[in-house]
């Protein structure tokens, strides 16, 4: 639990007559800044607030703890507003924790002109696929896939990555291309090992959702893995985007089902400690983050603007 984020929630609270207020303020819903005050009491073990339907009244222990949450609060926010004036520009060392799969196929191609951009700032990358909180590993900011529920984390919206089914050409030649979803069981798909669940791929036809449980005779446990068997022709992939964008548009692969797929959009966010003030290393990664890629530069254009592909033949191959 972020302590200072709670004290600052609190004073809010009573100073603004409510949760409502107070949340507006701060970006998040009323329930949620009740709970994290909840949570506050429940860890100091005393009842800080009375709480009726027309506003919040501090109890007597909650008088004395406001009083010193007030100060140091205070405290804190004069200290970033003193760090503030003395280092305006970006600088300094920013550590970014990004997910895998964001990390090596969108953030590391614009990593130089970053760096260029901002020459007052060094680098220290974490990749890997656990969700962790920037707090937790010691990070300024942290990209992560999915929502985000903590609200003492501030989550700034990159994008949003969806997901693609596709093959190689060599793949769709020599074994026909899949004709409806439940074709996929004659075919051989790529799957995640560690992720069952993305082995049911959701397909939309006439209104009704449907799902098919693919197999393969390949598994991995990441998805650059996946990646690379899809480009050598040993099966059909369901993939994010941002990983299998480049590759279909330099018609290394092709995309299938593209009327019936679910592509389940996941959103990236940017996420960091919450602060009264934003330090301008972060403001300066998170700002060009948004920058560039908040047009999913890495999708391949709409339909309308392909050019036509032959028509391949569909026909089954046995597995």
């Amino acid at each position: 639990m972020d302590t200072l984020f709670a004290m600052d929630a609190l004073l809010r609270s009573v100073d603004r007559g409510g949760f409502a207020p107070a949340a507006r303020e701060l970006g998040v819903s009323p329930s949620a800044l009740s709970k994290v005050v909840a949570k506050l009491e429940s860890r100091l073990g005393v009842k800080l607030l009375h709480r009726t339907t027309r506003r919040l009244r501090p109890t007597a222990e909650g008088e004395t703890y406001l009083e010193r949450a007030r100060r140091i609060v205070e405290d804190v926010r004069e200290a970033d507003a003193e760090a503030m004036r003395h280092g305006g520009r970006p600088a300094g060392r920013l550590r970014l924790v990004v997910a895998m799969s964001f990390g090596t196929h969108a953030l590391l191609p614009a990593l130089p002109e970053f760096l260029a951009r901002y020459p007052e700032i060094d680098l220290d990358l974490v990749m890997g696929d656990r969700a962790l909180d920037p707090a937790d590993a010691g990070a300024d900011l942290s990209i992560r896939l999915g929502t985000i529920a903590d609200v003492a984390l501030v989550a700034r919206k990159i994008c949003d990555v969806e997901r693609v089914i596709c093959a190689s050409p060599d793949y769709v030649a020599r074994h026909g291309q899949p004709v409806d979803p439940a074709s996929l069981h004659a075919h051989r798909c790529l799957v995640l090992s560690d992720a069952p669940e993305l082995a049911r791929w959701p397909f939309l036809a006439d209104g009704k959702r449907t799902v098919v449980d693919v197999r393969g005779r390949v598994t991995a446990n990441n998805a650059e893995t996946l990646l690379e068997l899809a480009l050598l022709g040993e099966g059909i992939v369901r993939l994010p985007d941002v990983i299998v964008g480049p590759s279909l548009r330099a018609g290394r692969l092709v995309p299938l089902f593209e009327g019936t797929h679910v592509a389940e959009p996941v959103p990236v966010h940017a996420i960091y400690p919450w602060s009264r003030l934003r330090p301008p290393k972060v403001g300066a990664m998170v700002d060009f983050l948004v920058e560039k890629f908040s047009d999913v530069p890495w999708r391949t254009p709409p339909p309308r603007e392909r050019a036509p592909r032959p028509r391949v033949r569909p026909r089954i191959a046995p597995r």
